[in-house]
């Protein structure tokens, strides 16, 4: 059984070492580090599966670090903060976080959090799974184009970078255009479990847009509707 590699980024030590007992408990080789520039070090030394990162940190803040690695790395990362803000939790998921939990945590919660997203990370990024019978998977929207199985999304013949929590949600809603799917609904398809924190769900669309759109702000394919959920455009 292969074992995966988690980076541990936290100043405090107890924290650190806490959650690292239990990590290890679950058979996962644990990488530690105090701050963002340790943490940077080992990624670029080692193969690092999915990353926990303390938001606030000396020398190098989990928000810099998560923007640097997001330039070279897709692996997931779980922010960690003492803060409870929404504003918080928008700007973790905004520079490219999967994930974010409120101190205090239970272990069990996080430990819950980290196989959910180490699952979804290793399905979307196994390239080496054999084409669907009968041709890649592909769906297209004007000019949007989705393909599961190179796990590729393009627009206008241009590829797009998606984090596969984007993937997944965007892949919802383009095979089935012109449905409208609740946050209640995206949460529990995408994660498979019944729908916490929805609010994750604006910040992922937002993301999206800010990738498929042309003008995010009058968007040709990912609407809201008000008071309902969101939708992929049908396209003429």
């Amino acid at each position: 059984m292969e074992q995966y590699n988690i980076l541990i980024v936290e100043d405090d030590r107890e924290i650190r070492d806490g959650i690292e007992i239990f990590l290890k408990s679950q058979n996962y080789r644990v990488f530690k580090a105090a701050d963002g520039v340790e943490g940077l070090d080992i990624i670029e030394k080692n193969e690092i599966h999915l990353a926990i990162v303390d938001i606030m940190m000396p020398r190098m803040d989990g928000v810099t670090m998560t923007l640097k690695l997001r330039e070279k790395y897709e692996f997931p990362v779980i922010m960690l903060s003492a803060k409870s803000e929404e504003t918080d939790k928008v700007i973790g998921l905004n520079i490219g976080a999967d994930d974010y939990v409120t101190k205090p945590f239970t272990p069990l919660e996080l430990m819950a959090r980290v196989n959910s997203q180490l699952r979804r990370y290793l399905r979307f990024s196994n390239k080496s799974a054999q084409p669907a019978e009968g041709g890649d998977r592909v769906y297209m929207i004007g000019g949007l184009e989705l393909n599961e199985d190179t796990v590729e999304v393009s627009v206008d013949g241009k590829q797009v970078e998606m984090t596969p929590i984007e993937f997944k949600i965007l892949a919802l809603l383009m095979k089935n255009p012109g449905r409208v799917y609740s946050a209640d609904e995206i949460y529990e398809r995408v994660w498979n479990e019944k729908a916490v924190n929805t609010d994750t769900i604006m910040v992922h669309v937002r993301n999206i847009r800010g990738k498929i759109e042309i003008n995010p702000r009058e968007p040709k394919y990912l609407k809201v509707v008000w008071g309902v959920g969101y939708k992929i455009e049908k396209q003429p």
